[in-house]
C-alpha cells in the first residue's frame, strides 16, 4: 500500500512539475522577446521550484504529521516562498541616471511565474491556466489592443534629450519651435556650461517616430549646436 502511494504520488508529481515549467515557460518567454533580464530559464526555474516546494510542504504535513504527534501547517513553505521572491524581484527594479523606473513588470511575473508554482503544487490546475491565460492577456494581448484602438497614452515614447546652443538664445522661443514639431516637454532643465546653455528635457513623441528622427528634428533648429537623444521607453 505503501508503494502504491509513493507512486501516485510520483506520477502526481511529475504531472504537476511538468504543468509549472509550461507555465513558467510560457511567462519567461513572453520576458524573453521583450529583451528583459529576467527571461525564460528564470521564470522556469522559479515556477517549478516552487512547485516542488509546494508539494514538499503538502506531502510533508501528510506523512509526518502523525509521527511528530502533532498537525503540521503545509502552508508554512509556500508563504515563505512568497517572501524569498521578493529578492530576486526587486533585483530587477532599476533606476537608470534618468531617474526612470524600470523591471517593475519582469519582478511582477517572476512573483506570478511563483504564484503559479504553488497552485499547481497543491493541485488547482484550472485555476492556473485561468492565471496564465489572464497574465498574458494583461502583459500582451491587451495593451496591444489599447494602442491600436488609439489610446494617445499608450501610443508615445519619452526621449531624454539634452541640447546645447549658443549662451543668448532665446529658450523660449526654442521649447515653443520644438512643440511646433508636435513633440510634448516634460521636466525642463536649463544650465549654463561656459559659452554655452545646456537645456535637458523628456520629449513625448509618437511611437511612429524613431529616436533618430527626434535628433535630426532637433539638430536642425536654429541655434542648436549638439543634441543627445536617448530612448527611455
Amino acid at each position: 500500500m505503501y508503494d502504491a502511494f509513493i507512486e501516485a504520488v510520483t506520477a502526481g508529481t511529475l504531472i504537476k512539475m511538468s504543468f509549472a515549467a509550461l507555465a513558467g515557460l510560457i511567462i519567461g518567454l513572453e520576458r524573453e522577446l521583450k529583451g528583459k533580464p529576467l527571461g525564460l530559464k528564470t521564470c522556469l526555474i522559479v515556477s517549478v521550484t516552487a512547485c516542488l516546494l509546494t508539494i514538499v510542504s503538502y506531502e510533508s504535513a501528510m506523512l509526518y504529521s502523525e509521527a511528530y504527534s502533532r498537525p503540521m501547517d503545509p502552508g508554512r513553505i509556500p508563504s515563505y516562498i512568497i517572501s524569498g521572491i521578493g529578492f530576486l524581484g526587486a533585483g530587477v527594479i532599476l533606476r537608470r541616471n534618468n531617474d526612470v523606473i524600470s523591471g517593475l513588470t519582469t519582478a511582477a511575473l517572476v512573483l506570478a511565474s511563483a504564484g503559479l508554482g504553488i497552485t499547481i503544487g497543491v493541485g488547482f490546475y484550472m485555476e492556473a491556466i485561468f492565471g496564465v491565460f489572464f497574465l498574458i492577456l494583461g502583459v500582451r494581448i491587451l495593451p496591444d489592443f489599447l494602442e491600436w484602438v488609439g489610446l494617445k497614452k499608450l501610443n508615445e515614447i519619452e526621449v531624454r534629450t539634452k541640447i546645447v546652443v549658443k549662451s543668448g538664445t532665446d529658450l523660449t522661443n526654442l521649447l515653443k519651435n520644438i512643440k511646433q514639431k508636435e513633440m510634448g516637454l516634460r521636466r525642463v532643465k536649463v544650465k549654463e556650461e561656459g559659452e554655452k546653455t545646456v537645456l535637458t528635457c523628456i520629449i513625448v513623441t509618437d511611437k511612429k517616430m524613431y529616436t533618430t528622427d527626434v535628433f535630426y528634428t532637433l539638430k536642425s533648429l536654429d541655434f542648436v549646436e549638439q543634441v543627445e537623444v536617448e530612448n527611455v521607453t
